[in-house]
């Protein structure tokens, strides 16, 4: 096979998977996205000599650089230098990931067989990557039924990994069936079985998650909430405003749509602005202006972003997150916080955990310690963030109502959203600033990831964007209300708790976990036998 041909089945893959992807995207080719790189990776590892070793990696992270840039090209509206890094190592990344497959299938099965050793490997690399400091997990594959939460509702059993596993189970199919096809002609018995076991593989799971859909029935106390979406623009308005008109606009909204019966209002990620200190929250005027709505509203409680600072304490200078004042002796941290106030006079509150690498963090790497200080500016506070390292979940004194308080990127986390439902949560909210992208897909892409977490949970989820898009999400995943973006808006809707855990949020990403086990047998293995010489036969 001539070389351009090769190139023209990566790209072909490539423009598949973009064009399967949310918010817009057509889910189904997902199913033979993976079957051109399929047939470039038998094609070359089927090659004599050294040459079935050549080549592979550079045609596949072609692949995967397009695949990455055609849906996530929206970085780059809010930090060029972010954008080539997400686009350029994952890519990388990925095209590491699938030229492992490609070595330890030719070392194991001399390159005969093996397509399932795939499967264990990337399910071991989404889990891997949703877990370290170059955490970049928003194209794992399992992400792509988001536009179609009414396919897996199985996710409560196996969050977005089983979407991983039943999409690269069926390319290997239908794969094996084209192979079949080419070989025995379309009317052979052999392809027919086969043709039959991959349509089955893609309705099976369908037919099943309809029926979850169509039966699950939401029971649980009822709870009002109102969503706030102010729409300051990031870059010029929501930095430039004086604080308190800030918060005036998020309260105001809120006036307008609260009702004897509202329980909640929700504002979004870094509503309050001003310089705030965590030991002296009560001389905060951004606090006392909400303090001042709810007394207004004896029975409300508000949840609402604000970027905030802290003394380091003198053994903990060396962390990671510590920065230095420039014009004294000591430390500070700086936080990314959701705040929960209600009548009590009290300010409950939550460090985002789950930080965007190169924009609120750094790696913690030796090597890249001195670089830590450039991280991005996208939310007031420059550098790495210092987290909270407990799933925290607000309550009102003795209330049923239990909310998760997810900030922005943490939303993308199944496994680490499913922490807050294991620490009490009933219901689950969402605060984000999505305006640093702009009007591109990737504030859509956001939306839609929410309705994995709240199948995944069995949660009903309140999220509140600062520019949109604002919406309600109820346990099955549908969505409510969604707001227009870069307008202003104000939305209210009855949701309903729910206490029961799901599979998921008891076992988290257990399928990971099994492939992880796997791929080291595998890579082990192939490893060895690349290695040791072979025996020569008698």
């Amino acid at each position: 096979m001539k070389k351009i041909q090769l190139i023209g089945l990566a790209l072909a893959s490539s423009l598949m998977l973009s064009l399967a992807w949310p918010a817009n995207g057509f889910a189904p080719l997902i199913f033979i996205a993976f079957v051109p790189l399929l047939y470039l990776q038998e094609e070359m590892g089927g090659r004599p000599g050294l040459a079935r070793q050549k080549g592979v990696f550079g045609l596949v992270y072609l692949s995967f650089l397009v695949w990455n840039t055609l849906t996530t090209w929206w970085i780059w509206n809010s930090t060029d230098i972010g954008a080539i890094g997400a686009i350029g190592l994952n890519s990388l990344f990925m095209a590491t990931v699938f030229w492992l497959f490609h070595q330890t299938k030719i070392s194991l099965y001399d390159n005969k067989k093996g397509f399932f050793i795939l499967i264990a490997y990337w399910l071991t690399w989404e889990w891997f990557h949703l877990d370290w400091d170059l955490s970049w997990p928003w194209l794992n594959l399992g992400n792509v039924f988001a536009s179609r939460h009414k396919w897996v509702q199985w996710y409560e059993i196996t969050g977005t990994g089983g979407g991983t596993l039943w999409i690269l189970l069926v390319n290997i199919l239908i794969y094996n069936s084209i192979k079949i096809l080419r070989k025995e002609g379309h009317r052979s018995l052999a392809f027919l079985k086969s043709l039959a076991l991959s349509f089955s593989v893609i309705v099976i799971p369908i037919v099943i998650s309809y029926g979850l859909y169509t039966t699950y029935e939401e029971k649980g106390l009822e709870a009002e909430f109102v969503v706030v979406q102010p729409n300051f623009d990031p870059y010029t308005e929501q930095y430039e405003t004086p604080p308190a008109e800030v918060v005036e606009r998020n309260l105001s909204l809120a006036r307008r749509a609260i009702t004897p019966k509202t329980d909640f209002v929700i504002s979004p990620e870094s509503a309050i602005q001003e310089e705030i200190w965590m030991e002296l929250l009560d001389q905060s005027a951004g606090l006392k202006q909400v303090s001042d709505f709810i007394n207004e509203y004896p029975n409300l409680a508000v949840v609402i972003g604000a970027s905030t600072f802290s003394h380091v304490p003198e053994n903990k200078v060396n962390d990671h997150a510590a920065r230095k004042f420039r014009r004294s002796d000591g430390y500070y941290f700086a936080h990314n916080t959701a705040f929960f106030i209600d009548s009590t006079a009290g300010f409950d509150f939550y460090h985002k955990s789950k930080l965007t690498p190169g924009v609120e963090m750094m790696p913690s790497w030796r090597l890249l310690k001195p670089l830590k200080d450039y991280a991005i500016n996208l939310g007031g506070t420059v550098g790495t963030l210092k987290t909270n390292d407990f799933r925290k979940v607000f309550s009102v004194g003795d209330s049923s109502f239990r909310l998760a308080p997810i900030i922005c990127y943490e939303s993308v986390y199944g496994e680490f959203v499913a922490g807050f439902v294991r620490n009490g949560a009933n219901l689950l909210t969402i605060i984000t600033n999505d305006g640093w992208w702009g009007n591109s897909p990737g504030h859509r892409q956001h939306l839609s990831f929410a309705r994995l977490r709240a199948i995944e949970t069995r949660r009903s989820i309140a999220r509140s964007a600062n520019t949109g898009i604002s919406a309600f999400v109820d346990q099955r995943g549908d969505l409510y209300q969604a707001t227009p973006y870069r307008e202003q808006a104000v939305i209210r809707q009855t949701l309903l708790t729910n206490d029961r855990f799901t599979f998921y949020v008891l076992y988290g990403d257990f399928l990971a976990r099994i492939a992880l086990f796997v791929s080291a047998i595998f890579l082990i293995t192939g490893l060895v036998r690349s290695i040791l010489p072979k025996k020569s036969k008698k």
